[in-house]
Formats: structure tokens, sequence, C-alpha cells
């Protein structure tokens, strides 16, 4: 647990000790049993820790299962590409509700502050294509300066094979999170849609999203628009991260699953582009399956071709899917209702460094 290979920060308990420190457990277990636990390493590690301060490890324990079994179950954690992208997108919308006068100035430029700073990180840190991928390839590790290209610290051998072929010469996409020594490579349908219809990806990586869409049909489309993410959690990996989910296996439901209310999602993104073939293209292939599979939630395997094997039938948004998705493409005027223009007005202030910054 104290082991330099464990931190997601740069902290070596080889080059100084720690102060103090905290730890939470999740699930139901005994308190007793974990201060004893934890008392029993710090003993054991005592070297790591300053003897100056006694009874410096806290701990805590939270049974309370969360909200979202996605979170628990996929493995999702931090700052998701989904979640980035609609708070960029609520406070976009936020700002345009806002008026522009004395009373109303001092959120309209926190929220461009924040808009602004959220859009270089993800356009600078979630992005990848043909070029970042290779600059990733040959990253060094551990720098620590300010000078430091490897800002997060990914090691190159955490790329997953996959990713290698999977990868076009023309396309790219927002990878699904970004954190320090930890990088989720996988595609989210959800949070690289949002990303174009909210302008948080620039035009040019709006039309590379639509690319790799293009290249790689038969992983994201297949015959049911439109896997959820990109790949599936597969073999030991899937019994650790679900806890052997039965919901969630292979190219199931939230594990790579193809899901039809996502393709009014798609729809936009492709008029927003200008590329309203795509979207005619992958509706002709719902409407092939939907109303005679009776409007399922999800439909399973790597091309999407069977009904999930817990899915429910005749769901709401299965049909508004693809209700929405056809009355977009019928009448393009309608994009405005859900997408916004990048704003080239909106405030842009320059990102100051903190003061710890020279210290």
């Amino acid at each position: 647990m104290w082991d330099s290979k464990n931190m997601m920060c740069a902290a070596d308990p080889r080059h100084g000790r720690y102060l103090t420190a905290s730890a939470m457990f999740c699930g139901k277990m005994s308190t007793k049993e974990v201060d004893e636990q934890m008392l029993n390493m710090q003993n054991k590690n005592s070297s790591y820790f300053v003897e100056w301060i006694p009874n410096n490890v806290k701990s805590s324990v939270c049974d309370i299962p969360p909200i979202c079994l996605l979170c628990l179950l996929m493995g999702v954690y931090g700052y998701p590409i989904e979640i980035q992208a609609l708070f960029f997108m609520a406070l976009r919308c936020a700002l345009q509700m806002l008026k522009h006068d004395n009373e109303g100035k001092e959120f309209v430029e926190k929220i461009a502050t924040r808009l602004h700073a959220l859009s270089y990180h993800m356009r600078s840190y979630f992005w990848l294509d043909f070029q970042q991928l290779n600059d990733i390839y040959r990253y060094k590790t551990e720098e620590y300066s300010h000078t430091a290209v490897n800002k997060f610290n990914v090691i190159p051998d955490s790329i997953p094979d996959w990713l290698f072929d999977f990868m076009p010469c023309q396309g790219g996409f927002f990878v699904g999170n970004v954190s320090p020594a930890r990088m989720d490579f996988r595609w989210f349908a959800l949070g690289n849609m949002i990303a174009i219809l909210s302008s948080l990806a620039t035009p040019e990586q709006s039309n590379a999203i639509m690319d790799l869409i293009e290249e790689r049909w038969e992983e994201l489309i297949g015959e049911m628009p439109l896997k959820i993410c990109y790949p599936a959690i597969e073999n030991h990996e899937w019994r650790i991260v679900t806890g052997c989910d039965p919901k969630n296996t292979r190219w199931s439901y939230h594990n790579g699953g193809s899901w039809p209310v996502l393709l009014w999602l798609l729809t936009a993104a492709c008029i927003k582009t200008g590329r309203p073939q795509i979207a005619r293209r992958a509706i002709d292939l719902a409407e092939r399956r939907l109303l005679k599979d009776g409007w399922p939630e999800y439909y399973d395997g790597k091309l999407g071709r069977y009904v999930g094997k817990q899915a429910r039938k005749f769901q709401t948004w299965s049909i508004t899917g693809y209700l929405v998705a056809k009355m977009l493409l019928e009448d393009p005027s309608h994009l405005g209702m859900i997408a916004l223009e990048e704003d080239k007005a909106m405030l842009k202030p320059v990102l100051k460094r903190s003061a710890s910054w020279t210290n």
C-alpha cells in the first residue's frame, strides 16, 4: 500500500517520510479489523513514517454502495470524459442564461475562466490521435518539474495492444479518463458525442472523431448502433473490475454493449459535422431490427447482433432515440436546440500559474 509503485502521484517514501496518511476502505468490513491491519502495516513500514507524530495514520470505512453502479462495476474513477463533457455543456448553457450586466458580471467571468481552463485541459490531455499515441509511446517517465512533457507520468507500457491496431492514421477521440500514472484508453460514445455537440471538441477534433467512426465502423457501430464503449473488458480483468457482475459480461450492457438510445446523439453529431450520410447509414441498420425485436434496451455481442440477455423490451428511450434521430435528419434546424457552436467571443483569460510554481 505504501510502496512508490502504487502511488498515483509523485510521492516516493524512499526520498522522504510520511507525516500523516489517510486510507478509505469501501465495502462491508469490521472497523476493528481495518484498524488492526492498518497498525500492522504501519509497524511493518515504520521507516516510511516520522516517529515524532504518533497515531498519524487514520482510516475510514464506507459501506454505502454508490448511487451509480456503473462507477463500482465498470472501473469508472476520477474525471471520466462523460462527466467532463456534460459539465462543459452545463457551463456553456449557464453562460447563455446569465445576464451580462453588472449583477451577473462576476459569475460570467468565473464561468468563462472555468470554460477556458477545462477546454484547454481536455483538448490537450484527453485527446488521442495517431500522432499523440506515437508521442505517448515514446514518453519518458518520472518527470517531475514544470518542464515535464509527460505531465501525468503515463507509462508507455500501459498502452493496451488493441489500441495500436484500432487507431487509424486519420481520426482520433477523447479517451475515457486521465489521472496521474493512469490512463483509460477506451472509447466512450456518450462523452465523445457530447464533446462534439458542446464544442468542447475543436472543429478539427470533431471531424477526427467522425473519421474514426467511419474507419472503425464494424467496431463502433457493427450491426446495431451504437457501442457505449470500446473495447469490452474481458477475461481476468472483467472479473476483477466488475466483481463477476452477470450483467456486465464482455460485450454486454455497460461493458461494450450496443445501445439504440445513443442513435440520436450520433445523428446530431453527424449533422453538426456535416456528415448526415453516416447517420442515415446507422438509422438504416437500426430500422431493420428495432421494431422486429420489440425495441430492446440494448444489444449484446461484438457486433451488437444479439438482443441483450437481460434487456427489457419496449423501452421508451430506445423508441425516443430513434424518433429524435429521424426528426433531426428530416429537419436539421432542430439541431440548435441541443448543440452549441464554438463561442469565439468567449472571454479567454490567460491561465495564471499558482504562487507555488516558482517556490
